[in-house]
């Protein structure tokens, strides 16, 4: 976590819970993170073109939901790091939840009849959101948060071995890749927690163009934005899958990965 002496600018005094490594409004007046809050691009954009594509081809309103509580989530994560307001950091967190339980409902459900709704599951999860609200608006402890959003995503990762071993082994590659970049990404994150004081010395000595490799914070929104877009695409794929259309992954540009697929045709 950032040390506690850092200035102040257009937002006025830090009222979040939290402050990260990042050095407070170092690039701009308006803007208390700069680095963590434009690295949120990766988790507003393609999750946008995500939703239209996915309203375009008549997909379940879940893989919709999906890509639209992604956006949710970089835009909230927008403004927290943009302000260091406590109201922002809420906008921030609790969606992360929220997203966690749409992407946990999807690869539960991959298996079913199309446009099926589980009203079981349904329940659990909104259950489970409403008491981690309850309870992380009273407690205000960032911990409690984190082991919350930590149980949701070893849910999806426990899934995720399952499908990738026992149902679709072609599917490891998009699987695993998913899987290690948000690890990767999560690395960077403790990085940036423990050795702040560490990197804030070490970017005072070198020019601003390498100390801009060291905000470790906005590496993990990068690399965690990528991988849940990476695995929205592997739980559509394990869907359309199932249901006998023929999905393939392409790549926009040569860069982005993209999920393009077509019914398959009756003889």
């Amino acid at each position: 976590m950032a040390p506690a002496a850092d200035r102040e600018g257009y937002w006025g005094p830090t009222t979040s819970t939290l402050d990260w490594c990042e050095e407070n409004y170092s690039v701009t007046w308006y803007i208390a993170e700069f680095w963590n809050t434009v690295s949120n691009l990766i988790m507003i954009i393609p999750p946008m073109f995500g939703t239209i594509q996915s309203v375009r081809d008549g997909l379940e309103k879940r893989y919709i939901a999906s890509y639209l509580a992604l956006t949710v989530v970089g835009m909230g994560s927008w403004c927290f790091h943009m302000t260091l307001k406590y109201e922002m950091q809420l906008l921030d967190e609790l969606p992360m939840i929220y997203s966690c339980c749409i992407f946990v409902y999807c690869m539960f459900e991959c298996f079913k009849i199309k446009n099926s709704v589980n009203y079981h599951l349904l329940f659990t999860l909104v259950l489970f959101s409403l008491i981690v609200t309850t309870v992380y608006l009273k407690v205000k402890e960032p911990i409690f948060h984190q082991v919350m959003y930590g149980m949701l995503v070893f849910t999806l990762v426990l899934r995720s071995i399952y499908i990738v071993t026992w149902v679709y082994p072609w599917l490891r590659g998009l699987g695993y890749t998913s899987l290690g970049i948000f690890l990767l990404g999560f690395l960077f994150w403790n990085i940036d927690n423990i050795f702040c004081d560490s990197l804030r010395n070490f970017r005072k000595k070198v020019p601003p163009i390498i100390g801009i490799t060291t905000q470790f914070h906005a590496w993990w929104h990068i690399l965690t934005g990528l991988g849940s877009y990476l695995h929205i695409l592997f739980s559509l794929y394990t869907r359309t899958l199932y249901l006998r259309y023929r999905p393939k992954v392409k790549f926009l540009f040569g860069i982005w990965p993209v999920i393009l697929f077509e019914p398959l045709r009756k003889h």
